[in-house]
């Protein structure tokens, strides 16, 4: 690594570091989103223009370094067999943070769950005691959590997550249990989920419908039918809520003309 200055972050006060780093020494974390290969053809392509010339963002960690922001430029660097990089070098306590700003490639909910997932069981590992409520300033939504246990836990790669999102924005929060207990609970949530899905996409079937989005129509309309519009939160519990929303589900009618509805 060849140092090449610091400075004082001018809001916090905190040290930031530049450097030139071979890019075998960083690597990427796994509570990082997946790449996207189109993304990084694409920057190779604009790096052979211009050049390397927006640093990555990446903290120091005992065995090198790791990117929290760049990961695509990072990769596209390399593809174009580019050994060093520049890099801006913050605290390693900012890494949650920045990661969960991280605007390069837009998230998509499986990428925000992945990310919540990772963190949840980051902070289980290194401090179990900690209120799962404590996350709220590292994860967006507490829903994430839980559709991230869906699809790490329950290894439900194809979850339709976007059909049950809006709901789970009305009836899932951060927990006050501590980690070890919330990890539990947060399970519990996810085999509700998988069950309900199973008769979303049965009775998905039984209307024969052929457009995937209209999943959420389904979920959109027997929500409505429980709790009408317009409805912020409601008021049953986690589990209440599910078990109403999956007999609204098998009497929900759809017509394979009918367009996407959201709420």
């Amino acid at each position: 690594m060849k140092e090449v200055g610091s400075f004082q972050e001018p809001l916090k006060g905190y040290t930031v570091r530049v450097a030139l780093i071979p890019t075998d020494q960083i690597r990427i974390p796994s509570i990082q989103r997946d790449l996207s290969q189109t993304l990084v053809k694409r920057l190779a392509l604009s790096i052979e223009k211009v050049g390397f010339v927006e640093p990555i963002l990446v903290v120091e960690e005992d065995l090198g370094f790791e990117v929290i922001n760049g990961q695509h430029r990072l990769e596209a660097a390399k593809s174009l067999g580019i050994e060093e990089v520049p890099a801006v070098i913050v605290p390693k306590e900012l890494k949650d943070f920045v990661i969960a700003l991280n605007v390069e490639k837009a998230p998509n909910l499986k990428d925000k769950a992945h990310q919540a997932y990772e963190i949840f069981s980051k902070h289980l590992q290194e401090s179990p005691d900690m209120r799962e409520e404590e996350l709220a300033d590292k994860v967006e939504e507490p829903y994430y959590v839980t559709v991230g246990f869906v699809i790490e836990e329950l290894q439900d790669k194809k979850f339709p997550g976007y059909a049950f999102e809006k709901v789970l924005k009305k009836v899932d929060d951060f927990l006050g249990y501590p980690l070890k207990d919330a990890r539990e609970e947060r399970l519990k949530r996810a085999q509700v989920l998988e069950e309900v899905k199973e008769v979303l996409n049965e009775r998905y079937a039984q209307l024969g419908l052929t457009n995937a989005l209209q999943k959420e129509t389904i979920v959109t309309k027997a929500f409505q039918n429980l709790y009408g519009k317009r409805v912020r939160k409601v008021e049953d519990d986690f589990y209440t809520f599910f078990e109403r929303l999956k007999s609204a589900i098998e009497k929900v009618e759809v017509s394979p003309e009918e367009e996407v509805e959201s709420f």
